[in-house]
C-alpha cells in the first residue's frame, strides 16, 4: 500500500505552534469553602506538573500560622482580613523563591540563557552604574572614570560581572546541575546562566536600595508613586517576563498559581523604607495584566475569596 503524506499537496509544511502564553490572568473567585484550593491541589496540580508542564504555587495565607492547615490549623470561618496580617517581606520571599525555582528549571532545560537575562534586564532598567558597583565591590580600587572614547559598554560590564559571579558560585548553588550527567560545555552554559540570574537580582536590589529614601518620604507624607511601587515588584515581574518568553509548546509550559492573593493587600511592612502591602499588591497585579496585554504572559491564576 502506498504511503500518503499527512500534508496535503500544495500546502506549506506545518508551522510550529504558538508558545503557551495568554493575554490576561485568570481570576478564580468564589465563596469560601466551595473547594477552589482543593480543585487546584488535588485535581489539577499533578497534571500541571507532568511532562513539559511546570506550575509554581504560592499560597499567601500559609504564613498565617494560626489559621492554615499547613501548620495543623483550620481555615478561619470568616475573611483572611480578620486574621493577624502577615509580613510583606515573607510574602515577597514566597513569590520570588517560587519564580526563581521555575527560572532555574528553565535554565536547566536550556530555554533561558545569560544573554536573554541581560536583554530583559536592559529592556526595563539601566544597569551600568549598578554593574560597575558590583565589579568594584571587594576590589582594591575603583574603576577609572571613563570618557566617551574609552567608555566600557554595558554588555562588557555584564560579561565581566557574570564571569566574576560565576567563579564565585558555590557547589550548593549548582547542586541541581552537578547531579546531572552533562558535558563540560553544558555545565559551563548552565553555570553562566545561573550566575547571570544571580547578577540580575543583585542589580535590581541595588537599584531598589537607591530608592529607599524616596520610599521613606512617600510613607511619611502618604500618597502613591507608580515608579516606587514598581521598584518593589521589579524582580518578580522580570522573572515572569523571562519565563513567559522561555515558554515553548510541548517542551516548557510554565504556569503560576497565586492562592489567597487578597492577603497581600493587608501585609504589613516593618520597615519605612519599603512600600506597604496594598501598594505592592496593586503594582504586582497591574504589571501582570500589562505583561499579558503587551507581550503575552505565561498563564497566571489568581485565586481569591474576598472582594
Amino acid at each position: 500500500m502506498a504511503h500518503h503524506s499527512k500534508t496535503p499537496a500544495g500546502n506549506s509544511p506545518q508551522q510550529p505552534r504558538a508558545a503557551p502564553r495568554v493575554p490576561q490572568p485568570l481570576i478564580l473567585h468564589g465563596p469560601r469553602g466551595v473547594g477552589k484550593t482543593t480543585l487546584i491541589l488535588e485535581r489539577l496540580f499533578e497534571r500541571w506538573n507532568t511532562g513539559p508542564h511546570i506550575t509554581g504555587y504560592v499560597d499567601f495565607a500559609e504564613s498565617i500560622e494560626d489559621y492554615h492547615p499547613k501548620h495543623g490549623q483550620s481555615y478561619p470561618w470568616t475573611s483572611w482580613t480578620t486574621c493577624p496580617p502577615p509580613k510583606l517581606v515573607t510574602l515577597k520571599d514566597q513569590l520570588e523563591n517560587c519564580l526563581e525555582s521555575m527560572t532555574q528549571r528553565a535554565i536547566m532545560l536550556g530555554t533561558i540563557s545569560s544573554h536573554q537575562i541581560f536583554t530583559i534586564l536592559t529592556k526595563w532598567h539601566s544597569p551600568t552604574t549598578a554593574l560597575s558597583q558590583i565589579l568594584n565591590k571587594d576590589s582594591g580600587s575603583r574603576m577609572p572614570v571613563r570618557t566617551k572614547k574609552n567608555r566600557v559598554s554595558t554588555s562588557n560590564l555584564w560579561d565581566s560581572a557574570v564571569f566574576k559571579l560565576s567563579s564565585g558560585l558555590c557547589e550548593q548553588e549548582l547542586d541541581w546541575v552537578l547531579d546531572k550527567s552533562i558535558t563540560v560545555e553544558e555545565g559551563s552554559y548552565y553555570k553562566e546562566a545561573m550566575a547571570a540570574l544571580k547578577l540580575a537580582k543583585e542589580v535590581i536590589r541595588i537599584q531598589e536600595k537607591w530608592r529607599e529614601n524616596a520610599v521613606r518620604d512617600l510613607n511619611n507624607r502618604g500618597g502613591f508613586s507608580r515608579s516606587l511601587a514598581n521598584s518593589a515588584t521589579d524582580w518578580p515581574c522580570l522573572l515572569l517576563e523571562l519565563l513567559s518568553l522561555a515558554a515553548e509548546m510541548d517542551y516548557f509550559q510554565p504556569k503560576l498559581v497565586i492562592n489567597n492573593i487578597e492577603v497581600l493587600k493587608n501585609a504589613v511592612s516593618e520597615d519605612d523604607r519599603t512600600i506597604c502591602g496594598s501598594m505592592y499588591h496593586d503594582s504586582l497585579i497591574w504589571r501582570i495584566i500589562a505583561l499579558g496585554a503587551n507581550e503575552r504572559c505565561l498563564p497566571v491564576l489568581l485565586i481569591t475569596s474576598d472582594g
